[in-house]
């Protein structure tokens, strides 16, 4: 994932005197800032003075941000609803003259030829085979250590996932993807995910493995769904409002469960609304800052993040309502050098204030607790003690799977599972499924800056940092070096309602990918220029 080649797709030439400077995604932000995506160093040109969009369609339509330094394009001035380009079309900013020509598809497949195919650096069949073996390990430590009526579901649920692993990668090969870097990454995760719920509870194994099928579902689902971008800017009303919705429902119905009113009971199942609220949170989010040079799409962002994360305070929900403020931070970053930005950092102090003012007081226990577990051990640091004792006598290599004592504890398997890990699988394994995250991070990052549209680098970026955030806060609130905050681990926690969303923000990573072959979320080059040669054909020449 770290080492293979990520080159740039290019898709048109911005020419301005005798330079050229290729166009790499579909939203470019046009300026002299440096972290304009295409830099024009000219005195009369803003830091931030246009925005260039490419349509499925394959036109192009150029924007005027704010109004402030002046876009024309063939002498007429830019609306505020943008103006559709022609290849060719004399466009200026400010006094500087430019021309955008759109690249031919004979050129463009010449380009596309070149580039590096995904999955070449790693066999992905290698590392799959490589994952079902370590799973037929775990699975065995589990057939030696599970109670006698226990053995056919726990067996039945690994069995399930293998098949499930194996079907995925030839369904892809099937399809020419050739990327399964983040799939195997999520299935090492929920593997280690089903171990737990192996030990911890082996009468769930049926219902976890059935959520396993449901959320591998879901991610095919979304993923297909992101391939337009266009449809997820139509639907974020939709999104937010039943974001929303659920958060009212979670407010006004739910159960509350150590001081958190995050439950819901409904038929025998329980289930937290939060989690699938942070999937239409970067959902929305994307498709809203993916427009930052609009005003009402900053200020909607805004308020919708405000009542997000003041429901969550109501509810309780200390450390879900911690995920989305720190999301939030980083995706109003995602765009630095810009008033709107400094605007929505201001806004974010001005949320956490709010957050701290509504912290409830068991919550202010936990954070009275943090630091000094070891003076109360059978009281407010029973948990913590507990986890600290059974991730030590772990050590390197971990008692086996089955092997430990702590998922006796209450709430051992969710919200201190990292210890859990320790404690039967050793330090190794759980430091590598703390590695994973990060990998998946460094991932999303670093396609996220040669993505296609800026809506599948936001939100890559916002899901990670939600997995990053719910990782740091499991691990760390675990050890006793962060405030006890009751959030899961990424995949591994056992919980039917976060590994759905879990699996639904990879289809999110998955979207950014623009490799060779590297993702289903993303339509081929060939698929996305046919529309573009008919184009020119209709319009002489045009995009």
């Amino acid at each position: 994932m770290l080492s293979s080649g990520y080159e740039s797709e290019t898709w048109a030439t911005l020419r301005f005197g005798r330079e050229g400077v290729p166009v790499t995604h579909w939203e470019n932000l046009i300026g002299s800032a440096r972290s304009a995506d295409i830099r024009v160093e000219r005195e009369d040109v803003e830091r931030v003075h246009a925005v260039l969009k490419r349509d499925v369609d394959g036109s192009w339509t150029l924007f005027d941000v704010f109004g402030r330094g002046g876009v024309w394009v063939n002498g007429d001035a830019v609306p505020a609803g943008g103006t559709v380009l022609q290849s060719g079309d004399a466009i200026k900013l400010g006094r500087t003259p430019l021309h955008l020509y759109d690249m031919s598809e004979e050129k463009r497949d010449k380009l596309e030829a070149k580039r590096s195919v995904a999955g070449k650096s790693v066999s992905p069949a290698l590392t799959l085979l490589e994952l079902t073996a370590f799973e037929l390990l775990l699975l065995l430590q589990h057939l030696t250590t599970a109670p006698q009526e226990r053995p056919v579901q726990i067996a039945l649920g690994f069995a399930v996932l293998i098949l499930l692993e194996w079907f995925c990668y030839y369904a892809m090969r099937l399809i020419g993807r050739s990327g399964f870097e983040v799939e195997t990454i999520a299935f090492y995760l929920t593997g280690l995910g089903l171990s737990v719920t192996a030990s911890s509870a082996p009468q769930d194994m049926f219902k976890q493995t059935v959520l396993i099928l449901a959320a591998f579902v879901l991610f095919l689902l979304l993923g297909l769904w992101l391939r337009s971008v266009r449809r997820a800017e139509k639907t974020r009303l939709a999104a937010a409002a039943l974001a929303l919705g659920l958060l009212a429902l979670n407010i006004f119905t739910s159960d509350s469960l150590n001081g958190a009113k995050s439950w819901l009971q409904i038929g025998g199942f329980s289930f937290q609304p939060s989690e699938l609220v942070k999937v239409a949170y970067v959902y929305v989010g994307a498709a809203t800052l993916e427009k930052l040079y609009r005003r009402r799409n900053l200020l909607g962002f805004i308020v919708f993040s405000a009542v997000c994360v003041g429901a969550l305070a109501l509810i309780g929900d200390f450390g879900t309502a911690l995920v989305f403020f720190i999301c939030f931070l980083v995706i109003s970053f995602l765009r630095s050098g810009s008033i709107a930005t400094v605007f929505l950092a201001v806004s974010g102090a001005a949320m956490a204030g709010f957050l701290a003012v509504s912290i409830k007081p068991y919550i202010a226990r936990r954070f009275a607790t943090w630091g000094h577990v070891w003076e109360d051990v059978y009281g407010a640091g029973y948990q913590q003690t507990r986890a600290l004792g059974a991730a030590a006598a772990g050590g390197l290599f971990g008692k086996g799977a089955g092997g430990g004592w702590l998922t006796e504890v209450v709430a051992a398997d969710t919200d201190m599972v990292f210890a859990v890990l320790c404690e039967e699988q050793g330090l190794i394994i759980a430091l590598c499924a703390v590695l994973a995250v990060l990998t998946l991070s460094f991932f999303a990052v670093r396609t996220a800056r040669r993505g296609r549209s800026a809506y599948s680098s936001i939100a890559a970026c916002a899901a990670v940092t939600m997995l990053m955030a719910q990782m740091a806060l499991n691990v760390f609130g675990t050890l006793d070096l962060l405030p006890f905050t009751g959030v899961t681990f990424p995949f591994v926690s056992r919980g039917g309602t976060s590994l759905l969303a879990c699996w639904m923000m990879m289809a999110f990573i998955k979207g950014s990918d623009t490799r060779r072959g590297g993702s289903f979320a993303v339509s081929p080059v060939a698929e996305l220029l046919r529309p573009a040669a008919k184009g020119e054909k209709k319009g002489g020449g045009g995009a």
